[in-house]
């Protein structure tokens, strides 16, 4: 009998091109029957997703050509709680914020992580949770140590700070090495890596290298700011942000977005992801509060 098992590295490489038509060519012009298939089919109901979800799956992701019409703006949040003074009742709050409203997760530091993931357990919403924060002048081993940490009390995000000092310093390679090494601990444990760039204390030329270096290190998605330094998002650090990494990589706005207006301008602008603690009035069209 045929063994029709196929291996893990080779079922990664097959996902992978794959992927890279979709981006490269679209649907119609990814030459799947080059990798002997003629068709993808893949059919969403409650049921399956709600199965899938339990089972432990960090996120269903669905793409179509009305990408608009199968989520909303909430779907697009982190609701995000980082100040220092957060008691567990305004977390729990938070959770409930997030599952009354559909948000993507719930960013929360690490001593939350476990107590997040225990309420949105089986929701379809998320945990987040931040690493190195908000400094990102921490040793790469323990970077990678609280990431572990963080993913196994339940975490399925993970955004790790830039070592800035190293980027202005052109300390490439360990900036390189800083984000590979979360990179690989988040992607063996089935957990997704945004690197935040705290924008505000880069020039354009270290932002456009950070994203490269990001980029080449195997993170998912980049990040804005921490929302704990001078300054937060901004249309043209998103804009410059998505042009660097170009469509296959995750932009999140984060640090100021306190308003609907705001939110959309970001997502106009290239973000697939806006972090912020007025997410409740961004969603309702109230104007906003608040500093993340």
């Amino acid at each position: 009998m045929r063994n029709s098992a196929i291996d893990e590295a080779r079922l990664e490489s097959i996902l992978t091109e794959i992927a890279q038509q979709l981006v490269e060519h679209g649907i119609e012009g990814a030459d799947l029957g080059a990798l002997g298939c003629t068709s993808i089919h893949v059919q969403v109901c409650p049921e399956s997703v709600k199965s899938v979800l339990d089972a432990g799956a960090c996120r269903v992701a669905i793409r179509s050509g009305n990408a608009t019409a199968l989520g909303t703006l909430g779907a697009t949040i982190d609701h995000t709680l980082l100040k220092p003074d957060a008691t567990a009742a305004q977390i729990d709050e938070l959770c409930d914020e997030a599952l009354t409203n559909r948000f993507a997760s719930v960013c929360v530091n690490g001593t939350w992580v476990r107590r997040c993931a225990e309420i949105l357990s089986g929701s379809g919403v998320l945990v987040c949770t931040v690493v190195g924060f908000p400094l990102g002048a921490s040793a790469p081993e323990v970077k990678a140590y609280e990431a572990r940490r963080a993913i196994e009390d339940g975490a399925c995000e993970v955004d790790m700070v830039l070592n800035v000092g190293a980027l202005k310093s052109g300390e490439n390679d360990l900036v390189r090495r800083d984000i590979a090494g979360l990179a690989e601990v988040c992607h063996q444990l089935g957990a997704r890596l945004k690197v935040i760039l705290e924008t505000c204390l880069l020039t354009d030329d270290e932002k456009v290298r950070a994203c490269k270096l990001a980029k080449q290190a195997g993170a998912d998605f980049v990040k804005t700011s921490t929302g704990f330094s001078s300054g937060g998002a901004t249309v043209e650090d998103v804009a410059l942000m998505r042009s660097t990494v170009g469509p296959s990589m995750g932009v999140k706005a984060s640090g100021g977005v306190r308003d609907q207006e705001g939110a959309q301008a970001m997502i106009q602008a290239g973000a697939t992801r806006i972090g912020a603690s007025a997410s409740v009035a961004i969603v309702q069209g109230d104007q906003g509060c608040g500093g993340y």
